[in-house]
């Protein structure tokens, strides 16, 4: 396609995405209660006999709280919107066969993006219990809208980092880039996944950057495995089609 008309598809597929978020942060609102309190318990949990709870230091900031609660509700449970318009716009750079692949790339994508911000809650109560074991004594007041801006945007961020190896597969299938040279960068891989987690989480909070950094360094493997298998795959194909044309 022309260019005018990648980007008319492009902006169709975001307005298509942006709609299904929208309607997700509907629903999002009247779970946010419920949301607040599940990522609040890590702190009551954490203070034993000390006081240590969400402060809400303006009268905006229960309302600006519960609003970005319902924004990244409605990202997660609407996953499945956002990311088939993703692959939807880069289907067409697949032949005919590779096109039915797109539907193993959608169907893995959708539950590693759930399953890496299901991995960002579990480590959260290991990080609220380190940090606020740092404060001996006295009181742990946090800001409420600092400390859900911390928790939902490290869900969000190790979510879309546990989906970042399929899209290097869907690359490898569109003849971008070589499985070799993905195996070849898996020292930088590696070195970028450790500063990454060790970002993510607290410099002290080591148990929790291990728990983040091996699930994402076997799934860049598994990534590797798959766009080795492909290249072969496509290697004996090509093989055989330039033995036929040289056998006529």
């Amino acid at each position: 396609m022309p260019l005018i008309e990648h980007l008319l598809e492009l902006r169709r597929r975001l307005m298509w995405a942006a709609l299904g978020v929208l309607g997700g942060a509907v629903v999002g609102w009247f779970a946010s209660e419920w949301v607040l309190k599940m990522l609040s318990d890590p702190l009551q949990s954490a203070g034993d006999s000390r006081l240590s709870g969400l402060n809400f230091p303006t009268i905006t900031s229960a309302f600006d709280v519960r609003l970005e609660i319902a924004v990244v509700v409605g990202i997660v449970i609407t996953s499945p919107i956002w990311l088939y318009q993703i692959f939807a716009f880069l289907t067409p750079a697949f032949t005919r066969q590779e096109k039915k692949y797109v539907f193993g790339f959608f169907f893995s994508a959708v539950p590693l993006f759930l399953g890496g911000c299901a991995a960002g809650f579990l480590v959260i109560p290991h990080i609220v219990a380190l940090m606020i074991g740092l404060a001996d004594s006295g009181e742990s007041l946090i800001d409420a809208k600092s400390y859900l801006d911390f928790a939902l945007r490290l869900m969000l961020v190790i979510g879309i980092a546990f989906v970042l190896p399929v899209f290097l597969v869907l690359l490898n299938f569109a003849g971008v880039i070589s499985g070799k040279a993905i195996l070849k960068s898996w020292r930088i891989a590696i070195l970028v996944i450790t500063l990454f987690t060790a970002m993510a989480t607290p410099s002290a909070d080591v148990i929790s950057m291990v728990l983040l950094a091996l699930p994402m360094i076997a799934l860049y493997f598994a990534a590797v495995a798959v766009t080795l298998a492909h290249d072969r795959r496509i290697a004996k194909r090509d093989a055989a089609v330039l033995e036929d044309a040289g056998s006529l």
